[in-house]
């Protein structure tokens, strides 16, 4: 019966994910809702700005420690909202602090269980992992070869520690997220614009966003074939 309690965070999180999933909660979290909500939000924000922060960063929170298909939507929410360097602030620590969660769950769960057949994908995670932790949990981040709720668990899996999840998922995530962030200003700027008109496409604003997207959709390519190349 002890041996069952090990397994109740991680239940208590596919739970609670269920409930929400089918209540379809999550789906009001979308930028058609943000659209309609902007005035109101922007409002509440100016009036209201450490408590508007503190609620946007346990949302963002919730949605990654119970891995949520909502973060990409929230990022952009956040750099709409909050603007560039505070919303990659909140979503930075947020993001962080959730995947801790979910991955110290599994790892409760699975600690001192013998593990036989693995995928391909473990396999590989397993090796990078066992060289250099910090290191390996570093490059998955700023490279997302693999999706990032997958490495939460698999690094649950593997037992690796809480320190070198922490902080390679910290440090890793600040570029990916600044670029996000980056498109929600961008974003904001169009719809807040008097007079659109397609040229406001090419401002530098935008241009960045738009090339560090793409830049961010070709690292996992670029990143195996110097591999391949290597060896």
């Amino acid at each position: 019966m002890r041996k069952l309690y090990k397994f109740t965070p991680l239940l208590i999180i596919i739970a609670v994910a269920i409930i929400i999933t089918m209540s379809g909660m999550h789906q009001y979290i979308s930028l058609d809702t943000l659209r309609e909500h902007q005035v109101f939000l922007q409002n509440y924000i100016t009036k209201h700005t450490a408590i508007s922060i503190a609620i946007y960063c346990l949302i963002y929170f919730a949605i990654v420690s119970l891995s949520i298909p909502a973060a990409t939507v929230m990022t952009l929410i956040g750099g709409f909202l909050f603007g560039q360097i505070i919303g990659t602030i909140c979503i930075v620590f947020s993001a962080s602090c959730g995947a801790c969660i979910i991955f110290m769950s599994t790892k409760i769960a699975t600690r001192n269980t013998v593990k036989k057949e693995t995928g391909k994908w473990v396999k590989k995670m397993q090796a990078g992992f066992a060289e250099n932790a910090f290191s390996y949990m570093l490059t998955l981040r700023l490279i997302p070869i693999f999706p990032f709720v997958l490495v939460n668990l698999v690094a649950g899996i593997l037992q690796i520690s809480l320190r070198a999840f922490f902080f390679g998922t910290l440090i890793g995530i600040i570029p990916g997220t600044f670029i996000y962030a980056s498109v929600g200003v961008s974003m904001q700027n169009l719809l807040n614009h008097p007079n659109f008109s397609p040229d406001l496409l090419l401002e530098p604003q935008i241009i960045f966003s738009l090339t560090g997207l793409g830049f961010l959709a070709l690292l996992p390519i670029i990143y195996k074939r110097l591999k391949n190349k290597s060896s």
